[in-house]
């Protein structure tokens, strides 16, 4: 019965470890990592495309109207941002790896794995919430029109929806 027990939950354990951890582990591309084609969307399963939407709000300026002081405020943001995303990135692949480095054995460690995917969890969390700080830093700094025209320029980086395919009859 416990070989039974212990079986469930290493079958449980290896469905619910994160798509990156399982990517990684099968030398898939993770789509997260935004190296692939696709739409920019700023939903919370890929908050590193925040500071993308700030480079880009950078290279509009003009379009958005933001002023050379606005210009001057954002890209020390963008910057840190820029950092903090590569740190994300080489954390979240090492504890990856760590993963998969205790999952390798037939009977890995079970609380040794549970931890590491907590760890996991946690590397993201933290990104995330600093991506949504910098968003509410970066909005802080353009007035509601710029944030406006910020809106049309990138709907798909602002969380808008596509609008629905018309659907042809025969």
């Amino acid at each position: 019965m416990k070989s039974l027990l212990k079986l469930a939950a290493a079958v449980l354990l290896a469905l619910s470890v994160p798509m990156p951890a399982f990517s990684q582990m099968m030398d898939m591309p993770m789509p997260q990592q935004g190296g692939g084609p696709g739409p920019m969307m700023m939903g919370m399963g890929n908050m590193d495309m925040m500071g993308e939407m700030m480079g880009m709000c950078l290279i509009q300026a003009e379009k958005m109207g933001l002023t050379d002081e606005q210009i001057m405020k954002m890209k020390p943001g963008h910057s840190e941002m820029q950092k903090k995303q590569a740190r994300f990135k080489a954390d979240l692949k090492i504890a990856e790896i760590e993963l998969r480095d205790i999952m390798e054995v037939k009977d890995f460690d079970l609380e040794k794995a549970s931890a590491a995917v907590r760890k996991i969890g946690e590397i993201q969390a933290v990104h995330h919430l600093e991506m949504l700080q910098a968003m509410k830093e970066m909005r802080a700094i353009i007035t509601d029109e710029q944030f406006k025209k910020m809106k049309k320029m990138m709907p798909m980086a602002t969380g808008a929806k596509k609008p629905a395919k018309m659907i042809k009859k025969k």
